[in-house]
Order: structure tokens, then sequence, then C-alpha cells
């Protein structure tokens, strides 16, 4: 139970970061279940959508004016398919395959209203996992890269609202769980993740970012065989504004956090996890579109 609680409790969707003047918020799902909790050898397979919809105007930390910002929406569904495999009780591998449909309603040139809609493959992330650190696998770090398969160069969407950011990311990470109450009833867990660009593509460099996420759970349900875990969020994350010719560094960049409640419901090596991610502080340079909440929905399968 405790290796799918932790292999879920981290709510996301391992998309790829893309957080810009209008796609700001993406990266946040890297850490909720970017990286699992492994427990022992043997591998979990997932599958993970995500629903975001950014039509709120932000300014600094308060609401702006939608007529301050050309473009008006964008809405994003993300389906993603994940494994890890376990070696041993020590090292590991992981790998994400991210597919985006995203709406983008943006103002032209000419001052007209259009609206796009776009999906394809995003960016694959492929990462290592080191669990050796103490004999129950409680502390870990994850090491990889994010590379530039997903499309960058739709020509409905402006650069920083593309599918793919176009680079290839170092991602580094670290994780932690921990017992609060002596009998396990009460559990904890911290993630974090740094995602920072290395090799850029036509002139367009994405913020670097970093995310982090830290929650409590309750694990002594059961009813008739199946075990219900109540959890409760709290989501940090910060990004640096883009860089270079293609780039919209005014728009750009964001401190904000996120807090929220979320279940997950097993049962034998079946697991299912939602959540829901609401912002509570943000702070957001330029004008860049929010979403009021983050959604999450993922099924996995340990063997």
């Amino acid at each position: 139970m405790r290796k799918r609680i932790l292999a879920l409790c981290i709510t996301a969707c391992m998309a790829p970061s893309l957080a810009s003047a209008c796609a700001c918020g993406c990266g946040v799902f890297d850490v909720q279940t970017g990286s699992m909790f492994p427990s022992g050898p043997g591998g979990t397979v997932w599958t993970t959508y995500n629903f975001m919809d950014q039509d709120i105007n932000w300014h600094n930390t308060s609401t702006s004016p939608a007529a301050n910002n050309g473009d008006k929406e964008i809405r994003t569904d993300f389906i993603n398919l994940g494994g890890e495999y376990m070696f041993n009780r020590s090292w590991g591998i992981e790998v994400n395959v991210p597919y985006w449909e995203r709406y983008f309603k943006t103002t032209e040139d000419d001052g007209s209203v259009d609206a796009f809609n776009h999906g394809a493959i995003g960016d694959v992330t492929l990462q290592g996992i080191y669990s050796g650190f103490s004999a129950d696998m409680s502390t870990g770090i994850t090491f990889g890269v994010k590379l530039p398969t997903g499309d960058d160069t739709y020509a409905g969407f402006d650069r920083d609202t593309e599918i793919g950011t176009g680079s290839t990311d170092v991602l580094l990470g670290a994780y932690h769980l921990g017992q609060i109450t002596k009998d396990g009833a009460w559990d904890y867990y911290v993630n974090a993740l740094v995602d920072q660009p290395v090799l850029i593509t036509a002139g367009y460099r994405p913020g670097s970012e970093v995310d982090a996420v830290g929650g409590v759970y309750y694990d002594k349900w059961e009813f008739g065989g199946v075990k219900v875990a109540p959890m409760f969020q709290v989501i940090g994350s910060a990004r640096a504004h883009d860089r270079g010719p293609l780039a919209d560094p005014d728009d750009t960049g964001y401190e904000r956090l996120l807090v929220g409640p979320a279940v997950e419901v097993s049962k034998g090596s079946m697991a299912m996890f939602a959540d829901v991610a609401l912002p509570v502080v943000q702070d957001m340079r330029g004008n860049q579109l929010t979403a009021p909440a983050l959604f999450t929905v993922s099924l996995s399968y340990s063997f």
C-alpha cells in the first residue's frame, strides 16, 4: 500500500514543464507523480489524465483585466503513459510519454480573435532512480533528461504555448517519506524537482523551474479489502522568465503556492488516485493566463 500511495500521492501527470506568458502551470505536474517512491524491486506502470483551463488573466499578485492580455484562453488535456522499474533496492529507471490536446484562443495582429486546436506527443522524460541511502528506501534521488520530442512548430501557437519546448533539459529531484505517528496511521512525504534547460533551438530558452510538494496522508482505512487513503498537499513552484529572440521575458516567470485534497483507492496491485490543486498565492511576471484549479486522475498497476 505504501508503494502505491507514494507512487501517486505526489499528484501529477508527468507532463513536460511549460510555463510561460499563457501556458503557466504545467511544470507542477512533474513533481506530482513524476517520482515514484519505491519500496523494493519490481515495477509500476500508470496512465494519468490532467486537465487545466487557463482563462483568468493575472498580473503580479492579483487578477488583471482580460484586455491587458491578447491571449484569452488555453485549455489543455494531458494524457500520460509511464513506467518505473527497480532492478534492486537501490537502482531503477523511469520513462514518461505525454500526449497533449490544447485549445488556444488569442488575439491576432489585426485585432480579431482566433482559436486553434492541436494535439501532439509532448516532451518525453527519462530518469534514473537511486534509493540506496537507507535500508527502508525512504530517501531517494532522481536524475535524467527531458527530450525535445514534443511539437514546437505548430503555426497557430506562440513559442511559449507550443506543446513541446524544443529544449533538452536536465532533471534532478529528491524525495523523502516518513511517519508522523508511531503506528503508521499518519505519514508524510516531500518531493522536489529542478528542470534546467541546457540545449535550445531557434533562439528560445524556456525558464529554469523548481517544483516541490509536501503532504500528509492517513493509511488505516480499509473497507472490504479496498484501502482508501485521504491526503492533503501543499505544492510550490517557481520559474524564471524565458529568454531569447523568440521569447517573451516580460510576461513569463512566476512563483506560486497551491493546496488541495487528494485520495487514493487501491486493491491488490491496482490503484486509482485523484486530486485537485487550488492556487492560494500567485505572483506572475507581466500578464499571464492562470487556471482556477488543476485536476489529476491516475490509474496504476504494480508488479
